[in-house]
């Protein structure tokens, strides 16, 4: 699998791109960006040693670990 079809099937299955329904003028490609840096910086986060879904959930219920994934 190439690196763009892996980094597509990851945002389809991790972030549920494909049921995003944001339809206004130009938002559907900054979310889709903010997407893409929010995968970036929990993949670069190594403290915590799960899977992106754990570390998805980990973030919105943990202040202080959202904020050691925004401050790589």
């Amino acid at each position: 699998m190439a690196n763009r079809e892996w980094l597509t099937w990851r945002l389809d299955v991790g972030f549920k791109e494909d049921e995003c329904r944001i339809r206004r003028e130009g938002a559907a490609p900054v979310f889709a960006g903010l997407r893409h840096i929010v995968f970036n910086q929990l993949k670069a986060e190594t403290s915590f040693s799960k899977g992106m879904p754990a570390k998805q959930k980990k973030a919105m219920r943990s202040t202080t670990y959202l904020e050691k994934v925004l401050n790589l």
